[in-house]
């Protein structure tokens, strides 16, 4: 039977959302802020051959270029200022996620509640900061190294540097904004918007090559192929394993309450898409530093590029081994630490039927993790990499990939649920106020007849 919850959330609709005045302006003041950000992706940086750029994107759109520049929204295409993206703040929030669970000196810091949270946020940002400088001085040194640049020399790589640089901070800046005074979480709404808006070019020149070749077959395939990647991830994502919490009977003065039971949610995928996103960043970390420089590589570096391209063998089985290890790293570490939740339970009077509090809970935890974790990660893996393999072996003239489908899919389902979440918000006020203006009501109502002697 559904709760009381559950029904209120089928009746939503949009007249609902017009009604509720505060959640209606932090939709707009994220739509404003998403714009500001589509705008900033058309600013070039300056001192770029833009005719060159071009001609050299369109010939990369299918390989490492299209990977880049669907992460930055196409930003990376036209060499915006926005060129860079989000992905130096989502690495140094990695980095910093996965010391935070190793280093001692992190480890204390973030029991110290909000005061721990701000401080680790501050070392994000420090570590976003020098992450973004690297990458824009290796992009800024590529670019000259492809003849992209119009008056290349120092004065082109200290204007290209703070540019980009400048330009992070700033998106980082956006996607405070929005978590805060918006709607979803702002960082992954900045990717979704800058994926979902190279779809609709991606599209085209996919129609475009069909009505070239003649090969409408292999369209209607890949279309049915995304329709039924993009249902299979959203069965996967909001798939759970229940485990039972058993509370016992408590007396708190004079009073005794019954022993109720109740779940702990353990998904099946706890992790999200940060095992892809940090695979991925890993392993274009040499394509990347290259991708501007016309070839003009060394030996060692050729090889490498060689072997770990996109597509290749060794590339998708490294890609396997990390989103894998990472799976099972992150969510044991960082996304469900089961002796926490064992503490949390034992402190709270909760038990698994049939297993001790403490210690032996948290291996039973730690057993039922692990067995979900080996399909969560085999289920991450085939995404990621089933893509990669259909799209060299078809020549799909743009990059569409595993990891795309993940952040579209995740973080369209959690701006929904935070949307339902405010739209019950508002409904549970609406019912308090009428309840409180009907007790108003029928107070004046008694008051007003005269007493009876």
């Amino acid at each position: 039977m559904a709760s009381a919850a559950e029904q209120m959330a089928s009746n939503m609709s949009w007249g609902a959302i017009g009604q509720a005045k505060e959640l209606r302006q932090r939709i707009f003041f994220t739509l404003g802020l998403l714009i500001v950000y589509r705008l900033g992706t058309y600013i070039p940086v300056p001192g770029i051959d833009t005719i060159a750029l071009q001609s050299f994107m369109e010939d990369a759109q299918a390989g490492i270029g299209g990977i880049l520049s669907m992460f930055t929204g196409g930003a990376l295409g036209r060499m915006g200022i926005f060129a860079l993206g989000i992905m130096p703040y989502i690495s140094a929030s990695i980095i910093v996620q996965l010391l935070s669970a190793m280093w001692e000196p992190l480890k204390q810091l973030k029991k110290e509640g909000e005061q721990g949270r701000k401080k680790i946020n501050q070392y994000t940002r420090y570590g976003t900061v020098v992450l973004a400088t690297f990458q824009a001085y290796g992009m800024a040194a590529s670019l000259e190294a492809g003849d992209l640049v119009t008056d290349p020399g120092l004065f082109f790589r200290a204007a290209c540097v703070i540019t980009l640089v400048g330009g992070t901070m700033f998106l980082m800046w956006l996607g405070e904004q929005i978590t805060a005074r918006g709607i979803g979480n702002g960082i992954s709404l900045i990717i979704f918007v800058g994926i979902i808006a190279e779809i609709p070019s991606a599209l085209a020149s996919f129609l475009a090559q069909g009505r070239s070749t003649g090969n409408w077959g292999l369209i209607v395939g890949v279309i049915l192929m995304v329709i039924v990647v993009l249902a299979f991830v959203v069965f996967m994502e909001r798939s759970l394993r229940k485990v039972h919490i058993q509370y016992p009977r408590r007396q708190v003065g004079m009073k005794v309450f019954d022993g109720g039971s109740s779940h702990l949610p353990i998904k099946v995928n706890p992790a999200g898409v940060i095992p892809a996103i940090f695979a991925s960043a890993l392993l274009l970390l040499p394509t990347t530093l290259s991708t501007f420089s016309g070839g003009q590589t060394g030996p060692v570096m050729s090889t490498i590029l060689a072997y770990f391209g996109p597509g290749q063998p060794l590339y998708l089985l490294f890609m396997v081994a990390m989103v894998v290890f990472f799976t099972f790293f992150y969510s044991k570490e960082v996304a469900f630490k089961v002796d926490d939740v064992a503490d949390n339970l034992k402190n709270q009077n909760g038990f698994v039927p049939g297993i001790r509090p403490g210690k032996r809970t948290a291996e039973y935890l730690d057993y039922v993790l692990t067995r979900i974790l080996v399909l969560g990660s085999a289920y991450l893996a085939l995404i990621v990499i089933l893509p990669e393999i259909l799209r060299s072996q078809l020549a799909i003239p743009f990059y569409f990939g595993g990891t795309s489908v993940l952040i579209i899919v995740s973080v369209g389902m959690d701006t929904i649920q935070q949307i339902q979440s405010h739209l019950l918000a508002h409904q549970y006020e609406g019912l308090i106020e009428k309840s409180q203006l009907r007790g108003k009501r029928g107070s004046k109502k008694r008051n007003k007849g005269p007493a009876r002697k």
